[in-house]
């Protein structure tokens, strides 16, 4: 029932998902629960539910739409924000207050810590106003509620809870003062009539959200994004998105691990251009490869291969099968063992960038491309995705992009060395 195609069509024509950036079998997930939870018997059935009911529409979108965010994260962009919002200001004299957008905001933890770090910068409520945007009124309702558990805190920095929040029996709750800077609501960014009517926005925090679309869908995305950023504005984005606007006449404003973007912005020096230790590559035939002398993460030098059906449910187990599979030339296998992986356990960096692996080795560029960015989506230092999308890149003449990706995935091993120390 639930491999039906009509569906993977659906929610591209609905919200622009793009299928490969997902993987297939965390939609047909989706379509199975939403299946049981209405008692449809078949996927025809379903399908009469779910065009009749908006109500079911939305609950689809929310079962494939699993937000993972926390507040500051990616910290350094926040801390850039503070100082170009200072700077803006002046070059605004003061005359109005700075008009900042996020979208998607799923369940506001972007948009409040926006609006802390600039009350944290020393900005007045007044010369600010920060606007959340999501697809998911779900998600929507859980941000106007701001109510936060423990897993809305990672890092080691929280002094910001206890600044902005207070505890009580059902978890975090923020501040009136933080809350009556954010602005929320339901919104889609394929939707033509989008903000239509309002002013361009000073800075535009907009993460994640273009990997999970194909190319075309990108573009429309894209353009709708550079409508809404004022001329002079800053657009933020996810660490695997750089090179996506760069080739659309986006430079990076140079500040590491910013991920901020702007239309006149000097061009940034290249970086030196960061060459990796050389990585095992799949054969492309079905000849077993033997298997690397430094195991790849989560693989182990005696992992043994066996028949699918017989793979442990154990999740490390499972990865290191993945790797056994994909390491010993069987493609098809490991493919389908990161399918199974997908289907039962939360999305893993490493399995989708086996699946890029896999895809770039059977000559699927573009397949590649979005399952490399969403593992580094999900981890974004993952070095064999940063070094494998960066060739990737390289190869289809993007050589600015492949750069920028070089120079993290420098940054990332030099900071794993120092650790290590």
């Amino acid at each position: 029932m639930s491999n039906d195609p009509r569906f993977f069509a659906y929610l591209k024509e609905r919200i622009g998902l793009d299928v490969a950036s997902v993987g297939e079998a965390i939609i047909e997930r989706a379509v199975r629960q939403r299946s049981q939870a209405v008692q449809a018997q078949t996927a025809d059935e379903y399908w009469q539910h779910l065009q009749r009911s908006h109500d079911e529409q939305q609950a689809l979108i929310e079962a494939v739409i699993v937000p993972e965010t926390w507040f500051f994260r990616y910290p350094e962009s926040f801390a850039t924000l503070a100082r170009l919002a200072r700077a803006r200001l002046d070059e605004l004299n003061q005359l109005r207050a700075l008009r900042i957008l996020s979208l998607p905001c799923s369940t506001g933890e972007e948009p409040y810590s926006i609006a802390m770090a600039l009350l944290d910068a020393g900005l007045a409520p007044h010369q600010f106003k920060v606007q959340g945007m999501d697809v998911s009124p779900l998600s929507v309702e859980r941000a106007r509620r701001g109510v936060y558990g423990k897993n809305s805190f990672r890092g080691g920095d929280l002094d910001f809870r206890d600044r902005h929040f207070s505890e009580q029996a059902d978890g975090y709750h923020i501040a009136d003062r933080v809350r009556e800077q954010v602005r929320l609501q339901v919104g889609n960014l394929l939707d033509p009539a989008l903000l239509a009517n309002e002013s361009a926005y000073d800075f535009v925090f907009c993460r994640n959200l273009l990997i999970y679309f194909d190319q075309p869908t990108q573009q429309q995305v894209f353009d709708v994004l550079k409508g809404l950023t004022h001329l002079d504005g800053v657009l933020f984005i996810g660490p695997a998105e750089g090179s996506l606007l760069g080739r659309h006449g986006m430079r990076s404003i140079g500040v590491p691990q910013s991920f901020a973007f702007s239309r006149h912005a000097e061009p940034v020096k290249p970086a030196p251009v960061f060459t990796p230790t050389p990585t095992p590559v799949l054969a492309r035939s079905a000849a077993p490869m033997p298997m690397p002398v430094k195991p790849r993460p989560f693989s182990t030098a005696s992992a043994q291969v066996v028949p699918i059906k017989a793979l442990p449910s154990d999740t490390a187990d499972l990865l290191g099968q993945i790797a056994t599979l994909a390491n010993a030339g069987k493609s098809a296998e490991a493919r389908a063992a990161c399918e199974r992986y997908l289907s039962n356990h939360p999305p893993a960096a490493q399995v989708f960038y086996w699946l890029g692996l896999l895809s770039d080795v059977a000559g699927s560029a573009l397949e590649a491309q979005g399952y490399y960015r969403k593992a580094l989506y999900l981890e974004p230092q993952h070095p064999q995705a940063l070094m494998h999308l960066a060739a990737l890149l390289e190869s289809q003449g993007d050589s600015a992009g492949a750069r920028r990706l070089q120079a993290r995935a420098a940054r990332s091993e030099r900071a794993d060395s120092e650790s290590k120390r």
